[in-house]
């Protein structure tokens, strides 16, 4: 069984893409949302929350799990990886949405940690829109800048995003924020074109038409869910050990938060209705 976890909806976007991708696989889904959103948060209680969520979701079972949440994966991952994992869930493993980004941005696998040296990037410019906390974090342009030292990495903020998409604010509402957000990163760039965008919050391609109307023309604007699902199959095709127990079934959603009010707005974001459960 696999478990997909998030601060909130937003994960859900990611969980669509790797149903679509693997329609036979069971997967559990857990939203924090008594806790979020995680981006105005410190790292250590980020930190915390992740492994919290970790282990409610091995509980139910999970032996793999996707941290689609990109403030906690790239907060989280790799220390949950190297200090918390291997003691107190051996053989069980948890991924997470920034690693199929930065392949695809730099063409590098991720366990290359330095450039290959017959790896010539092209020099370009990539713009992230995130929240404050994964901005802060300084993931995305570490992880970009080790592979691929030739592409420029701007990163903005985007603080006021979750809170409106989490309510079911309309496009009218939301329109104004992203266009200002692009602007302020369009002016970090001086007179450097803007080649690519990440938007690298989950919640985000739920705007993706919003963040395409307010970019120049040409810009390629990359969203994770669907990277992740291709990252996930090449990973499940590696390790056998994850495949489903053939008693395994199904798709289930909880939350630490009100299941019948999160229920009622999550379907927004998986595409169709969403029965929550209460998971304390």
């Amino acid at each position: 069984m696999i478990g997909v976890f998030d601060s909130g909806h937003g994960g859900l976007t990611v969980l669509r893409a790797l149903v679509d991708a693997a329609p036979d696989r069971p997967f559990v889904y857990l939203g924090d949302h008594a806790a979020a959103p995680y981006g105005p948060r410190s790292e250590d209680n980020i930190y915390r929350l992740t492994i919290a969520g970790m282990d409610r979701l091995f509980a139910q079972g999970c032996r793999l799990i996707v941290i689609a949440c990109n403030t906690a994966a790239a907060v989280a991952l790799r220390r949950l990886q190297q200090e918390w994992l291997p003691s107190a869930h051996p053989g069980r493993n948890v991924l997470g949405v920034l690693v199929p980004m930065v392949e695809a941005i730099t063409r590098v696998p991720w366990m290359i940690d330095t450039v290959p040296p017959d790896h010539l990037a092209e020099p370009r410019s990539v713009g992230i829109f995130a929240t404050a906390a994964t901005v802060n974090s300084g993931s995305f342009p570490r992880e970009i800048g080790k592979r691929a030292p030739s592409v420029r990495v701007v990163q903005q903020a985007c603080p006021d995003l979750v809170p409106l998409i989490e309510r079911g604010a309309s496009d009218d509402e939301i329109e104004p924020a992203v266009a200002g957000y692009v602007r302020v990163l369009l002016d970090k760039m001086g007179s450097q074109p803007l080649d690519t965008v990440v938007l690298g919050c989950t919640h985000y391609p739920l705007v993706r038409h919003l963040f395409a109307r307010a970019l120049p023309p040409g810009v390629e604007v990359l969203c994770q869910p669907t990277l992740t699902a291709r990252s996930l199959e090449q990973y499940l095709d590696r390790h056998p050990e994850y495949r489903p127990d053939p008693a395994e079934r199904g798709l289930r959603f909880f939350t630490t938060g009100d299941a019948a009010l999160v229920s009622e707005l999550a379907g927004r974001f998986f595409g169709h209705p969403t029965p929550f459960e209460r998971l304390r």
